[in-house]
């Protein structure tokens, strides 16, 4: 395997940057790789309208560095009440991407999120007609399904049925997690696509439990087991073209991490490209990485592929990027992926 290798500058298909001080803060890790970004709506309150995700498009743009090259793509969250010719004029008119749906109560700020599915189905409908893609968190919130089962759950109880009742809807499984996943994508046929996150690729449940409770490693959905990490690898490394990254980079203050309460969510931004080179090599796969990362997320949205390029070297183990200091006195802390990271961006 080479020592030093160019891929097309990469997209990320699933990110928080959160608002304010935060996303100050946190947007610069990503413009520093990524040349586009599918924006997460669930601030508070949420992204609903397309006067909003406009509004949050100025803020994001008026955070970014001076000199900076990076588009976000917008996204709206879906609720009970969205209006279905507001999103469709909106992704019309370019300013949105997507829309989000968060079954309420799955994950951070997911309470707006949809409780009977029943309620959105004339918005799916308006979407599949003018090819709106759905990403969705796929986990159940039955509380009598064990955590690690959510997943699954999802996929036979919601994914299944709305994909039955909307014919030509456009999906994005968003950080999927289980073989259970990998399968179904495999068996799917055009509308249907996945994300994988970094960190759902280089660790499983035991970084988050063995030993002591780590919180820096929960995330919603929570890591599985090794044969499921091991899933996820094969999948992002065959010529599976429907599948893309999303890091799910999810910044939050390490005191709110560290809590007995700790937050839901990973922040990979500013390591995320040099980790997953890692786990390509590894994989004796480095020449996948580029469609996973710059090709595959753009062709299933309709986007040209970037025209920039980001190179990566292969040399001694990198430590672990320092946090992200927040105005106000506050950090993130980055992730850790217990594991030496050979790899670097360079430019």
């Amino acid at each position: 395997m080479p020592d030093i290798i160019r891929i097309a500058r990469p997209d990320d298909f699933h990110l928080h940057l959160r608002d304010g001080a935060m996303l100050k803060a946190v947007l610069p890790e990503t413009a520093r790789h990524f040349a586009r970004a599918i924006i997460m709506p669930n601030l508070v309150p949420p992204v609903v309208t397309a006067a909003d995700a406009a509004a949050y498009r100025g803020r994001i743009m008026a955070a970014l560095p001076e000199g900076a090259d990076f588009t976000p793509l917008m996204t709206l969250y879906l609720t009970e009440e969205t209006d279905a010719a507001d999103v469709v004029s909106a992704h019309k008119r370019g300013e949105i991407t997507a829309v989000k749906l968060y079954p309420a109560g799955a994950t951070t700020n997911s309470a707006s999120g949809v409780k009977d599915f029943t309620k959105v189905q004339g918005v799916l409908e308006a979407m599949a007609e003018a090819g709106i893609p759905l990403c969705m968190h796929g986990e159940v919130t039955d509380p009598k399904i064990d955590i690690f089962d959510r997943e699954a759950a999802f996929i036979d109880r919601v994914l299944e049925p709305i994909r039955r009742r909307t014919p030509g809807l456009r999906v994005v499984m968003e950080h999927i997690t289980t073989a259970n996943a990998c399968a179904y994508l495999a068996e799917s046929q055009g509308d249907l696509a996945a994300t994988v996150t970094v960190h759902h690729l280089m660790i499983n449940r035991n970084h988050m439990l063995v030993g002591g409770i780590r919180p820096h490693y929960y995330c919603l959905p929570v890591a599985k087991r090794e044969v499921h990490r091991e899933s996820l690898v094969e999948l992002v490394t065959s010529a599976n073209p429907h599948v893309f990254l999303g890091t799910d980079s999810a910044p939050h203050p390490t005191h709110a991490k560290e809590s007995a309460c700790g937050c839901a969510g990973i922040f990979t931004a500013p390591n995320a490209m040099a980790c997953l080179a890692e786990v390509f090599d590894e994989a004796g796969k480095l020449d996948a990485l580029e469609d996973f990362t710059s090709f595959n997320g753009a062709a299933f949205y309709g986007l040209t592929p970037n025209k920039g390029e980001i190179t990566l070297a292969k040399g001694d183990p990198q430590d672990v990027p320092a946090p992200v200091s927040v105005e106000g006195g506050e950090d993130v802390t980055v992730f850790d992926p217990g594991r030496p990271v050979h790899w670097r961006v360079v430019d």
